[in-house]
């Protein structure tokens, strides 16, 4: 650190002296190109002998007697630079070396050529500082070595590692084809409150808040499915939202406290039709993003292409625990657990604890692409039940690679019986269990007015695009993830 703390005043220093004569942080620069066009376009700039203007920040430098080669990367690619004194002059040559820096942004004029080597190369004629950086580039980046680091300064992770910054690109795209594929299909982008005045549409821990404008306890939304739910209420057919939400919850690779959902609504359809759109929604996604429906997990292939399984969730429990879920009790049910070291919270019902055994013993099991189906009753309150078997949900979930990356169900749209869920739910809160949903007045009073047959689609943004480029964790593909902060 006191290295870091010498360099740093080194660099104030050419601030303060050069600062009366330079502008170290101009508003804006005449750049013509960037470098990936530069260089896509060499050969006819090179026979043209176009003057043309880059911009980047400053990779490497080396200095070779009158002549120094400096590297540099605008985010789209990188070029080297020659600087010869012949060519500016003795005081424009030495003032590159007593003001640059490896990290500095720099704007340079030139023409490009090809070095000996057949290296592609701008020499300079003129140049402009952009920006001083004070503190210096690590000469060594050692994000395998030091992760943690990696997440709390991704600035430069960024900067260190392309691979990082595609992932980021591709996450961009993901996002835009989802996007796309929903507005072809009829779904509108709406927009539902983060800030509400009590959470629901999921089991989860909240955030709260205080709104001092109305003297009143506020959450952040741990789902937007009840705002949602309004709008086909309200008469919205196909709707849709991309957005974050905030459960106050463990952090592990499948999970941050806050996390980017993808949410969809459509009246007068149930969970099989949602099935067919959700392998017509990945099939063109995959396409368009990768080209092919293959991809590798883990070291591991994947294969989307449709149709994919349809596995009941009781057969699937039985098959990896033998756990027969019609017969077994909630007792019977804890002493299982127990023996498979799950730790359980307070107040928790047969649903949770099936969830807690599924999630350790058979999800990890489940690689390709598989549709889990019909999930018992108490897994979601808001869920239609199955009317050959009212014990159980009209469900799905979409798992694959280990990761569960879509719950979509049948809506309940019976005031009355959403009622007798809730109060489910209630009673469950009262005996400890925290992230029961809680009895939402004013959503009951809308589903009282009347809400047609609908399927509603959940999606984790994260989960998907950890899974679609091979990062084993969420925090590899969230920007800034949540980190505990570092003990001084």
């Amino acid at each position: 650190m006191a290295m870091v703390n010498k360099i740093r005043e080194e660099r104030l220093k050419k601030v303060k002296k050069f600062g009366k004569t330079i502008e170290f942080y101009p508003e804006k620069t005449k750049r013509t190109y960037s470098i990936k066009e530069a260089l896509k376009n060499f050969s006819s700039l090179l026979k043209r002998k176009e003057e043309i203007v880059l911009i980047g920040r400053i990779k490497a430098i080396r200095s070779h007697g009158g002549m120094t080669f400096f590297d540099i990367d605008d985010g789209s690619s990188k070029i080297q630079v020659a600087l010869r004194i012949d060519k500016v002059g003795e005081k424009t040559y030495q003032l590159f070396s007593n003001l640059f820096d490896i990290g500095d942004f720099i704007e340079v004029k030139g023409i490009l050529f090809k070095t000996k080597r057949g290296e592609k190369t701008i020499e300079t004629s003129d140049f402009e500082i952009l920006g001083k950086s004070l503190l210096p580039l690590p000469e060594k980046w050692h994000g395998l070595k030091d992760v943690e680091e990696r997440y709390r300064k991704r600035y430069l992770d960024l900067i260190f590692n392309p691979e990082v910054r595609e992932k980021f690109i591709l996450r961009s795209r993901v996002i835009r084809e989802i996007t796309n594929f929903l507005e072809k299909e009829g779904f509108i982008e709406v927009e539902t409150p983060i800030l509400q005045p009590l959470y629901g549409g999921a089991k989860a821990k909240p955030f709260k808040t205080h709104l001092n404008a109305f003297k009143m306890d506020m959450y952040l939304r741990i789902s937007p499915e009840l705002y949602l739910k309004r709008l086909i209420i309200g008469g919205f057919e196909k709707i849709y939202e991309i957005g974050k939400c905030f459960r106050n919850e463990g952090v592990d690779r499948f999970h941050n406290p806050d996390f980017t959902i993808l949410e969809f609504y459509w009246a007068y359809a149930d969970y099989k039709d949602l099935m067919k759109l959700t392998e017509k929604l990945f099939e063109y996604l995959l396409k368009k993003v990768f080209g092919k429906l293959e991809i590798s997990y883990g070291g591991k292939k994947i294969n989307f292409k449709v149709p994919w399984p349809r596995v009941e969730f009781s057969q699937l429990i039985r098959k990896y625990t033998d756990i027969n879920i019609e017969e077994i009790n909630l007792e019977g049910l804890e002493k299982k657990a127990k023996e498979m070291n799950l730790k359980l919270e307070k107040g928790v019902g047969k649903a949770e604890i099936l969830d807690e055994i599924y999630k350790k013993i058979c999800l990890p099991k489940i690689w390709q692409p598989t549709f889990i189906i019909h999930h018992p009753r108490s897994k979601s309150p808001l869920a239609k039940s199955l009317k050959q078997n009212p014990e159980k949900l009209s469900s799905f979930q979409l798992v694959g690679g280990g990761w569960e990356l879509v719950w979509a169900y049948s809506e309940l749209n019976n005031p009355i019986e959403q009622r007798k869920r809730f109060k489910e739910q209630e009673e469950k809160y009262k005996k400890g269990f925290k992230e029961a949903q809680r009895m939402d007045e004013e959503f009951l009073e809308a589903l009282e007015y009347g809400m047609p047959p609908a399927a509603g689609f959940g999606m984790g943004i994260d989960r998907l695009v950890a899974l679609l480029t091979d990062s084993h964790s969420l925090r590899e593909v969230i920007l800034f993830p949540t980190m505990k902060p570092k003990e001084k």
